[in-house]
């Protein structure tokens, strides 16, 4: 294989590596993850500076400067790594050439397979509906696990619900989203939203704490959502089948308190026929978010079964897609 054909498919290896290890792995018990880093790092942040005054001014600093820092660190570890391969190069030393292309392959593949979500969502999900089949409590506690919302007084329709609502958003947050950003902008974009992602997902609450310190990562993450969760929720009802169902979440997705999560939301209400949103208690506040559909039907383990089923074709879709538009841009590189 000629090194320059390399250079023109690698950007699609790690893409495609990537989302297998995911589909076949999942988040590994055991192994260091970066967004646990991040975690650490928003955690330390939140606790120095959501105190005092200027609390918004120091929210958007820690949320600017952690997102900027991740797309900067992630970028300078790939250039480093290429300029490897150039140096090599241009001392004619043909095996460190080779060396350094495959050490860059291997470190975006790792990239894409910790910041994908599909599979690990997926598994969750499924133990939600096997603990809450056996006591509401185990529901409540396994529930606990994937969603922001209080647990403790969920109903085993509400945990049905809430493990339903968290995998139709969480196929943008964890998969689309991703695939989007990785398509436009490469690793160190993937990288950056996942730092966008899960700045909101701890400080992004309109809750007396957060609402001031958490404005700006909430904002950033809309921004950087806005159009993987409109392309999440066609590809969804696409892979239904049913596109006629884009009239449906034309008119529950804008009514979601979120600008994005409830295009996917509605998406898969719609496609089965059920009803999500309502009253949910946060951090010990209610927060009332609309009803996204009209048919408030029992859930049962068939519907999560379905809702899975398009989740995959989802992905398969978006991965076809995004290795197309990388070739397209490569080739179109190395073709000047």
């Amino acid at each position: 294989m000629e090194l320059p054909y390399l250079l023109l498919i690698g950007p699609q290896l790690p893409l495609l590596a990537g989302w297998l290890l995911d589909r076949r792995f999942g988040d590994p018990a055991g192994v260091p993850h970066p967004v646990v880093g991040f975690g650490k790092l928003i955690a330390a942040g939140e606790r120095r500076w959501n105190r005092g005054a200027h609390r918004m001014l120091k929210g958007g600093l820690l949320a600017v400067g952690l997102v900027a820092g991740t797309w900067m660190t992630t970028k300078a570890i790939i250039g480093l790594l290429w300029l490897g391969n150039l140096l090599a190069l241009l001392f004619e030393w043909g095996p460190g050439a080779w060396i350094s292309l495959i050490l860059v392959i291997l470190f975006e593949t790792a990239a894409v397979f910790y910041s994908l979500a599909g599979k690990t969502l997926i598994d969750e999900v499924r133990e939600v509906f096997r603990a809450v089949d056996r006591s509401t409590e185990t529901g409540r506690r396994q529930v606990a696990r994937i969603v922001g919302r209080d647990t403790a007084a969920l109903s085993p329709q509400e945990i049905r619900t809430a493990a339903l609502e968290t995998l139709a958003e969480n196929l943008n947050d964890g998969v689309v989203a991703p695939i989007f950003w990785y398509a436009l902008l490469g690793v160190p974009g993937m990288a950056a939203y996942k730092m966008v992602n899960t700045l909101d997902s701890m400080i992004g609450y309109r809750t007396g704490r957060y609402r001031r310190f958490g404005c700006a990562a909430a904002r950033i993450d809309d921004a950087a959502n806005w159009i993987p969760a409109r392309l999440t929720a066609l590809s969804m009802v696409l892979a239904a089948g049913r596109p006629r169902l884009m009239r449906f979440v034309l008119r529950f997705g804008p009514q979601h308190a979120s600008p994005n999560s409830g295009w996917p939301e509605a998406a898969l209400a719609g496609i089965l026929d059920c009803r999500f949103g309502g009253p949910h208690d946060y951090f010990g506040e209610t927060v009332c978010k609309p009803y996204i559909g009209t048919n408030d039907r029992p859930l049962t383990t068939a519907d999560m079964q379905r809702a899975i089923v398009i989740n995959r074709r989802v992905e398969i879709v978006c991965i076809v897609l995004a290795i197309g538009f990388r070739t397209l841009l490569c080739d179109g590189i190395f073709s000047i």
